[in-house]
């Protein structure tokens, strides 16, 4: 396993969005240590937030409004690219409703992947679409995304306008909030309340990752504990020792917000596809020049950028930012 590899774990650990699943993946350990035998440069791990809610509790579920059917889908998917000199980590989101083209299966939004397939299908997916050679995956559920959140003592969340989500029912009065996990988990499924719907609702994860990189990096100690409770059970499975997540650790705390990018897929339209619905399509030419940069371990921002993200995220814009464009005053 490359060292780097290991570095990615911990540093995505330390966001805290995820969650290591060897267990229920259906892959072998070494193909979810090292999914790629030619990967470029650095490091990249496809992200992927999954729908699962059977390990809350039915009060928990009423009190997040989180309730309703599972997909079983893949609704957040983000390659995460962390550079071979350990120097930057850059952050492109894929939304779930873009139009993919599943092995096997056809013409079908991206986030049904991981229904139809797990990790590995997931995976292979990505892979084709973009190009980009994945090292590893990771996948977050519900429960685990929750007790992320809480091991830090809450993270903080600023929007410019107020928030009043009539799905997940969180009512954010403009400004700074620190939120639990409850309702850290309302604010990154919110989309039905600026127009925006999930460009919109993929910004808020964005700028959600960076508030927990400032938490941590306000109290570093918290991260070998943020760890092993994402980690668990599987740490044993993924070679971890306590020793080399203390050690690890130190790459997260040096890494200021500015060396931190984010970006979402260009997209170019809409396209109604028959049995499958309404989707994204992606801008080709725009969105193979991002791919090339990360297969390349080049930045997905030009130097000296100062572009900050759209409160409201217009539809086809791309707006590559760096994190310290997202940081709450």
């Amino acid at each position: 396993m490359r060292a780097l590899t290991k570095v990615g774990t911990v540093l995505l650990a330390g966001l805290g969005l995820l969650m290591v699943d060897t267990a229920a993946s259906g892959l072998p350990v070494s193909r979810v240590v090292a999914l790629s035998e030619k990967a470029g440069p650095g490091t990249t791990i496809l992200l992927m937030g999954t729908d699962d809610r059977s390990t809350l509790t039915r009060e928990e579920l009423r009190k997040f409004h989180a309730g309703g059917e599972a997909c079983h889908c893949a609704d957040t998917m983000m390659l995460v690219h962390v550079s071979a000199r350990q120097d930057r980590v850059s952050v492109l989101s894929l939304p779930r409703d873009s139009l993919a083209r599943v092995p096997g299966r056809g013409d079908a939004k991206l986030n049904s992947a991981f229904r139809d397939g797990g990790p590995a299908l997931a995976v292979q997916t990505v892979e084709e679409m973009t190009g980009v050679p994945v090292d590893r995956y990771l996948q977050v559920d519900f429960r685990r995304f929750v007790d992320s959140v809480n091991q830090v003592g809450g993270v903080d969340v600023c929007t410019a306008r107020g928030m009043n989500d009539p799905g997940t029912k969180l009512h954010l009065a403009p400004g700074t909030h620190r939120l639990d996990g409850g309702r850290s988990l309302q604010y990154v499924r919110s989309r039905k309340f600026d127009g925006a719907a999930d460009i919109g609702r993929v910004q808020r994860q964005q700028r959600f990752l960076v508030g927990v990189l400032k938490r941590l990096q306000a109290n570093p100690v918290e991260l070998l504990g943020l760890s092993r409770t994402l980690l668990g059970a599987v740490s044993v499975d993924q070679g971890f020792k306590d020793a080399e997540l203390v050690s690890l650790a130190k790459v997260l705390v040096r890494l200021a917000p500015s060396a931190t990018e984010f970006a979402t897929v260009p997209i170019g339209g809409f396209e109604d596809v028959p049995g499958v619905g309404s989707t994204l399509v992606w801008d080709r030419e725009r969105a193979d020049e991002v791919f090339a940069r990360l297969r390349e371990d080049r930045p997905l921002t030009p130097v000296g950028s100062v572009q900050r993200p759209s409160e409201v995220p217009e539809f086809g814009a791309y707006e590559p930012v760096r994190g310290s464009a997202m940081v709450c005053g």
